[in-house]
């Protein structure tokens, strides 16, 4: 498990005053509020402000004070580090822990390593890349087992799932 979350990334400059946009990384935006600081490239930084935006939030940094050093940030993560991340109801689980997760169907069979979690309006989808293109939805029908621990998930075979063409 990554000891360092990422909670948002920084995609461009807001206004003349160093203030930056970012989009969310975490389910509730509104989480902004209460966080004190981030690490920006490992280096804690003070969060002064925020407000929100429809899709972004907009996010004022100690020492970020005008637009050319905002500039400077663009396209950098804000992180946090785990004991800082909100605490997770049962069986759900942090991205950051689910990328890298082994999958395996119910048979035993590989199917390979978790690459991203696309998240949709009703549901998260697993990306597996290698060794065949494989999207997952995750639903309870479908996914079986999560062990953070043992970075396994397991799922029903595809064939009884996925539709074929």
């Amino acid at each position: 498990m990554r000891d360092i979350l990422r909670v948002g990334k920084i995609v461009n400059t807001h206004g003349l005053k160093g203030e930056v946009k970012v989009i969310a990384l975490t389910d509730d935006p509104k989480r902004y509020n209460d966080l004190d600081f981030v690490l920006i490239d490992g280096v804690e930084r003070k969060i002064q402000g925020c407000k929100f935006q429809k899709d972004r939030v907009i996010v004022k940094i100690e020492g970020i004070d005008s637009i050319e050093e905002a500039e400077k940030y663009k396209n950098k993560y804000m992180e946090i580090p785990r004991e800082y991340a909100v605490p997770l109801e049962e069986d759900t689980y942090y991205i950051a822990d689910i990328i890298g997760c082994n999958v395996y169907d119910t048979s035993g069979k590989s199917l390979g390593e978790v690459y991203d979690v696309i998240q949709t309006k009703n549901n998260d989808v697993y990306w597996i890349r290698k060794p065949k293109e494989l999207l997952i939805p995750v639903l309870l029908e479908i996914v079986t087992d999560i062990n953070i621990d043992n970075r396994k998930i397991i799922i029903k075979p595809v064939g009884e799932w996925q539709d074929e063409d």
